[in-house]
């Protein structure tokens, strides 16, 4: 073949080798992105070996001894292709070695930046009837459970492994949407799409699935163009996402939160959220907000894992890169694990902080907003977080439990470690709280209200609540006409709660607390006293006039 046909078709060849690949790759037109140099790579292998094959004869036989006799013949196209590969790994090493630690520590350093908070001030105090009592893994136990029940969905959708905790409304929920079950049951609802999702309440432990009038269309179980990453791969081509979030906006509109990544230091260094994709989940209608224009009710931009890492550039390179790999002067990292704590309209991830030596103890803790990455430190030294767990089993070690990764609570203005004591089977059977300071104070119980009553007579009694009274509380009241009433067990104690005629808000009561809660009819007349204080949709009751 001639060497002008032998080009043509060796670009048409690439070209469509290059569609396909984009297509099922969906690497960022961005120079930041690796993906990139490995597509170019890719494109110029292909035309490389197209070139070559459409160059043979019929006789691989004559090619050899035609190369014998004449010597190792390059054409000049393929020295091209290998100069364009070698350029490409080049920008790679080059990009590496301008984004290494070693050259830019005070600009990793500089990529969080963390105040010293007060925890007092800055983390309110939580009442039982508002304490989570999900993690992750008993969530999933209750959405699986929900699933069975649905006869009419059971066979064609799943659930997703999502479980996005999120506010919604003032309450701590999961979310996750449903998927089908596989590409035959996608062939069979693919018109009508998902038709809902899971919403678990993480106090009440109530799983509801929200059906939607019309399905969700795009998500990352459809296959071609509504297929989320391809989907925003085509609309933001130059755009470097991160992993996606499923949450609801306040009217219950799913979304998908798409985060997207720049790097500020070299080509590959020092990754930071710029902004975010907000995508319909139902239409696919999308909108880009730079990071300080995300809207409030979003969640979850900042992932657990990212502000960890710049949390541990802050911790380790105060001193230095030397001194990090070294002498490793004043250094701090984060401790294993974290978890998540709803404060005002926000979802904030929580871990510890401990010296380099990774000893058994905490020298403070990070809360980060993961929304808008504020980062505060609290110097409150005291127990590791499995130190912590540790001491919860061992209330109840002839029981055999093991303690779930420790939620931090403000009770009676002490940091406090909340946990759930599971059995072999995964079931909560009792919860513990641990003093952060003074790990030694430590109480476990059968239901949470039970749990926190307990933990604050064993502060009164060891002296630490002495010098911090608590502040008087400022009540309100209200009274109308109950219209509504509802019920749920809530670690063993029935708590009802209650709509009044004219007036905004649900109130709760426990039976614990009044056992005059359980007589009340829609219709009677009552007066709620409550904290003013309280916020939310959900109003614990201090006091009952009936």
């Amino acid at each position: 073949m001639k060497t002008a046909k032998r080009h043509i078709f060796s670009a048409v060849i690439t070209l469509l080798f290059g569609v396909i690949s984009y297509y099922f790759t969906l690497p960022a037109l961005n120079i930041h992105s690796g993906g990139l140099l490995t597509f170019i790579i890719s494109l110029c292998v292909a035309y490389g070996i197209a070139y070559l094959v459409l160059g043979l004869k019929k006789s691989v036989l004559q090619v050899t001894e035609i190369k014998i006799e004449k010597g190792m013949f390059i054409p000049g196209i393929i020295k091209v292709l290998l100069g364009i590969i070698a350029a490409c790994i080049l920008v790679g090493v080059i990009g590496n070695i301008a984004g290494a630690q070693i050259f830019n520590a005070k600009r990793y350093r500089s990529l969080l930046e963390v105040s010293e908070g007060d925890f007092t001030q800055d983390v309110s105090e939580i009442t039982y009837d508002h304490i989570p009592r999900l993690d992750l893994d008993s969530a999933k136990k209750l959405g699986d459970r929900k699933m069975g029940e649905l006869s009419d969905m059971v066979s064609q959708f799943s659930v997703m492994e999502n479980y996005t905790q999120i506010n919604y409304k003032g309450r701590p929920v999961r979310v996750t949407p449903l998927e089908y079950v596989d590409v035959f049951k996608w062939l069979s609802n693919v018109k009508e799409g998902i038709p809902g999702y899971l919403m678990i309440d993480m106090v009440t432990q109530e799983v509801q699935l929200v059906r939607l009038q019309e399905g969700m269309k795009y998500s990352t179980a459809e296959h071609f163009g509504r297929y989320l990453d391809r989907h925003l791969r085509f609309q933001y081509p130059t755009k470097i996402f991160a992993e996606e979030n499923f949450e609801v906006d306040e009217e219950g509109t799913p979304y998908w939160i798409c985060p997207t990544y720049t790097f500020k230091i070299g080509l590959y260094g020092g990754r930071d959220i710029e902004g975010a994709v907000l995508v319909n989940a139902i239409n696919g209608e999308s909108t880009y907000y730079p990071v300080d224009e995300i809207p409030s009710w979003v969640d979850r931009v900042y992932n657990a894992d990212l502000i960890i890492e710049q949390y541990d550039f802050y911790g380790t390179l105060i001193n230095g890169f030397w001194n990090s790999v070294f002498a490793q002067k004043d250094c701090r990292v984060t401790t294993d694990g974290y978890n998540y704590m709803a404060q005002g309209d926000d979802v904030y991830m929580y871990t510890g902080v401990t010296s380099v030596a990774a000893d058994q103890s905490n020298i403070g803790f990070i809360l980060s907003n993961q929304r808008t990455k504020e980062t505060k430190f609290y110097p409150v030294a005291g127990a590791e977080e499995y130190s912590a767990m540790n001491s919860a089993q061992g209330q109840v070690q002839e029981m055999r439990y093991t303690a779930t990764f420790p939620l931090l609570l403000n009770i009676s203005e002490e940091p406090t470690y909340f946990m759930a004591l599971k059995d072999a089977s995964n079931l909560v059977k009792m919860y513990a709280m641990v003093n952060v300071q003074q790990y030694q104070i430590v109480v476990a119980a059968d239901s949470v209200e039970e749990c926190e009553r307990r933990y604050v007579e064993k502060l009164s009694a060891a002296g630490v609540l002495e010098e911090k009274p608590k502040p008087p509380v400022t009540q309100k009241t209200v009274s109308g006409a109950i219209t509504s009433i509802r019920s749920a067990v809530i670690g063993g104690n029935t708590c009802y709660y209650y709509q009044l005629a004219g007036v905004e808000g649900t109130y709760s009561l426990s039976v614990a607390a009044d056992e005059r809660a359980v007589i009340l009819n829609v219709g009677d007349t009552v007066t709620f006293t409550f904290d003013e204080k309280s916020v939310g949709a959900i109003i614990p009751v201090i006091k009952l006039e009936y």
